[in-house]
């Protein structure tokens, strides 16, 4: 039951996430920790971490992530293919269709509508980690809960990227 469990979860994440990894984030915490309770929050947060360090997409990662922790090697393997199927299928599809009617301005119009959508996603899970980092498990901003060591390792971080241009994986390993 679990590996079936985990393989319509992110079956679901594979199938409803548009927008690259960082828009999966919201969907994959709904499923991990809200729905299932596999993780928890901070554990979560650390999902997130590991998912960006490692080579490969962030949700493929992740899947295999708590796969392993679920149900080991056979829960990672099942939560990754319920993760990449949809795309799969869904690429092979629109491949065929894009190739053939690419040029149509109403294609064009519906690509361009669903850029704010994928902005928003990708905002809300930059937002949930700040503030799980920033306040614990909890989330609630409260003075005495502030994790003020994060708040300036974060600083530090975007001032190495922003103004030196450091590269993103040096700042992470000295983070």
């Amino acid at each position: 039951m679990t590996l079936l469990q985990l393989f319509i979860s992110f079956l679901q994440v594979g199938a409803l996430s548009f927008g690259g990894g960082y828009a999966s984030m919201p969907l994959i915490q709904e499923q991990v920790i809200n729905v299932h309770h596999w993780l928890t929050v901070s554990e979560f947060t650390d999902l997130i971490s590991i998912s960006q360090m490692t080579p490969g997409p962030i949700a493929v990662n992740s899947a295999t992530f708590v796969g392993i922790k679920i149900a080991g090697i056979p829960g990672a393997i099942v939560a990754t293919i319920g993760c990449i199927l949809p795309s799969i299928l869904l690429v092979t599809v629109i491949s065929h269709f894009y190739l053939k009617y690419r040029n149509l301005s109403l294609l064009q119009e519906i690509l361009k509508m669903l850029r704010p959508a994928v902005v928003s996603l990708i905002a809300t899970a930059g937002v949930s980690i700040l503030i799980t980092a920033f306040f614990g498990e909890s989330g609630l901003i409260i003075i005495k809960n502030i994790k003020y060591q994060m708040i300036v390792i974060f600083i530090i971080c975007m001032v190495m990227l922003m103004k030196y241009k450091m590269d993103p994986v040096l700042v992470m390993v000295l983070a």
